[in-house]
């Protein structure tokens, strides 16, 4: 499976190096591409083609991070991949191509907090998924 992240605008420090650390950890469990683009517009033409899209957006779907980690699993059996769509500053209007939206918790995120947490929760569903502790 092959995991796609858009995200309007370029991560700053302090987040850039959190970013980059679980980048590093991801690369043991999953394909894994960091796209960074500079306005919404150009969302919709980065999305992998048969991919299960999913937006991050405060009044999506919630999980657990035990039933994160079977939604992962849910796509990886399916053998579909995953994309998801995080907006900018100013938010995100609907992505047209999306299946799913998620939301992180909520509280409002700064967008590029919402990256880390994300990267990290999909650290932490692959370490279930594999068997191992997870309590990072």
């Amino acid at each position: 499976m092959r995991i796609t992240i858009l995200a309007i605008g370029k991560v700053r420090p302090p987040y850039a190096d959190d970013v980059g650390h679980y980048r590093t950890l991801l690369a043991r469990y999953t394909r894994l591409e960091l796209i960074e683009l500079n306005d919404e517009e150009k969302v919709d033409g980065r999305i992998p083609e048969r991919a299960f899209v999913v937006q991050l957006d405060s009044g999506g779907r919630t999980f657990d991070s035990v039933a994160f980690s079977r939604f992962l699993e849910e796509r990886r059996q399916s053998r579909q991949d995953l994309c998801f769509v995080i907006g900018g500053p100013r938010g995100l209007t609907r992505v047209p191509r999306c299946d799913m939206r998620l939301s992180l918790g909520p509280m409002t995120l700064p967008h590029q907090l919402a990256r880390v947490v994300l990267l990290e929760q999909l650290f932490r569903a692959h370490k279930i998924l594999a068997g191992e502790p997870y309590h990072y």
